[in-house]
């Protein structure tokens, strides 16, 4: 280590209090002839930090001529009748003479997009579903909105994120329930809760989610959409509220296999800001999913595929068993389609939840109050200043799960300071354990979740009866957030609802099936989604 100065700046505020402070909070002592020594360093360094956050900041500009915002208000109530927007906005292209041809000018004209509101919009509102922290502004857009724009897309407004995306259903946002299109009263699944709904409701015509466990798959499960995580970095993260970036990922959401193909070839490519994604493409050498996924002929040819049902997926102590049959339909379709299909054992899978809890819960705590270290890529500095300003309003206005997190990641700091370092480890074992699979199998198969979209829970829900809704629920979906590979679901039926106020009245809610591809391998999931969605029609079955 070195310094680049000894002396300290008239004035500075580095005391022997202050240090005797800071040796007390490490719980450490140094020898009182070598304190004004130690008094002097941490000096001259509080003057450098004070230099470098008196620069002015550094981040990706915003053509706000080209792409003004416009119309930017908080809906009224008779405009959001489900809950599921959080802002509302105009924004599209002003300028599309600009476009070039890597740009994708047209892949998107004419289409409708929102945003979940974790995603950076400059100078629209994010609320990311919480009362945790307020008033933030973004000050830039993120990599994914330009994208949208450049290609054309209608950006009309942010929808309701659940509760700093700490919720699989959807009773958790601050702005109140978002019901599930089908049946009023039930949740739409988190945290892209908003998202599943407009989409769904075609208020909009496709949606850009965020997934850290399955919160773009568990929405689109319970609204009948189609809903991608992409390989891990695929897609730039670039001006988005993180949960914990090792299993940060956006995915589009869309009613159909296809629309969803033409929003990820817009949205993916290497932005060459977010290290998430430094082993991704560019742009211009992403495959053209939409455009190539186009011109198959229907039905889609997958004879040649060979499809492993992953056999622990269908073990699990809360997965309905109309559920697992639904599944079982639809996994004999893809074989009346001619592929090969039959279970394959991953023992790991089972484990995969413990292992994505220990990243999740520690890490997602520390980078909330720590903030990320050891990253290149653009920090959302004032937002990570809100979450480093806690105080008792801040943790009185936290949902269930954020409480939950901060105690589970204050505990572990203490009791099982390596956790994250282990999960880290195991997660690598995990990858591995699919990896041996996908050695003798095109794409691996799942229920995307152990049951239909539940109630909500009373207003005056106890913690323990809040969680209680969502129990098991990313029991198929975390995993693949831990091991980056690539997973999709699409709706394969309905069920009638058995629980809440809707018990008995013959409402049905969609279930889902899941398909993972190894690494990078987008065009071949999307490819046996779209075959068994050409021959199939999910709401009769």
């Amino acid at each position: 280590m070195s310094v680049h100065s000894l002396v300290a700046r008239q004035g500075n505020p580095v005391t022997h209090d202050v240090l005797n402070e800071t040796l007390a909070t490490l719980g450490v002592t140094i020898k009182d002839e070598e304190k004004e020594d130690y008094r002097k360093l941490l000096a001259v360094f509080h003057d450098s930090a004070v230099e470098l956050m008196d620069m002015p900041d550094y981040e990706p500009s915003v053509d706000l001529e080209r792409f003004p915002r416009e119309n930017v208000h908080f809906p009224k109530p008779e405009e959001n009748k489900h809950g599921a927007w959080a802002w509302k906005a105009d924004i599209q292209d002003k300028k599309p003479s600009l476009r070039t041809a890597t740009s994708t000018p047209e892949l998107l004209k004419g289409k409708t997009v929102v945003l979940k509101d974790n995603i950076g919009v400059k100078d629209v509102p994010m609320l990311m579903g919480t009362n945790f922290v307020k008033d933030y502004v973004p000050s830039t857009d993120a990599t994914v909105v330009t994208r949208v724009l450049e290609a054309g897309g209608h950006i009309t407004g942010k929808a309701v994120c659940e509760n700093l995306c700490h919720s699989a259903t959807s009773h958790s946002a601050a702005t109140g329930s978002v019901q599930n299109p089908f049946a009023h009263g039930y949740s739409s699944g988190g945290s892209s809760s908003g998202c599943g709904v407009l989409v769904a409701l075609g208020e909009a015509d496709m949606g850009i989610g965020a997934d850290q466990g399955g919160s773009v798959r568990i929405p689109a499960c319970n609204c009948g959409l189609v809903g991608f995580k992409p390989t891990f970095g695929l897609i730039p993260y670039t001006g988005c509220g993180s949960n914990e970036p090792t299993n940060d990922h956006l995915g589009p959401m869309t009613r159909t296999v296809l629309e969803n193909a033409f929003l990820l070839q817009v949205i993916s490519g290497n932005d060459n800001i977010d290290d998430r994604g430094f082993a991704a493409p560019s742009p211009q050498l992403i495959p053209k999913y939409g455009t190539d996924l186009e011109k198959l002929a229907t039905p889609v040819d997958i004879s040649k595929m060979r499809i492993g049902i992953i056999a622990e997926s269908l073990t699990m102590a809360v997965l309905d068993p109309r559920v697992k049959a639904t599944f079982e339909r639809a996994a004999a379709s893809l074989k009346s389609l001619g592929a090969q299909v039959e279970e394959v054992s991953v023992p790991m899978h089972k484990t995969g939840p413990a292992i994505w809890t220990g990243v999740s819960k520690y890490a997602g705590f520390l980078n909330k109050t720590v903030g990320p270290f050891g990253r290149r890529g653009h920090q959302m500095v004032e937002l990570n200043a809100k979450f480093n300003a806690m105080k008792q309003e801040n943790f009185d206005e936290a949902y269930v799960s954020t409480k939950n997190i901060y105690l589970n990641g204050e505990y572990a700091r203490k009791n099982f300071p390596t956790l994250t370092s282990k999960a880290t480890n195991l997660s690598r074992k995990l990858r591995d354990a699919y990896d041996i699979a996908l050695q003798d199998y095109d794409v691996l198969i799942t229920p995307t979740l152990p049951y239909i979209a539940t109630s909500h829970c009373e207003p005056d829900a106890t913690p323990l009866q809040q969680i209680a809704k969502q129990v098991g629920l990313v029991s198929n979906t975390c995993q693949f957030n831990q091991t980056g590979h690539p997973a999709l679901t699409l709706p394969i039926g309905m069920l009638e609802i058995h629980e809440g106020p809707l018990k008995g009245s013959g409402t049905k809610l969609p279930v889902g099936m899941q398909i993972v591809g190894k690494w990078w391998t987008e065009e071949t999931i999307l490819k046996v989604a779209y075959a068994w969605e050409n021959a199939n029609d999910w709401k009769k079955m």
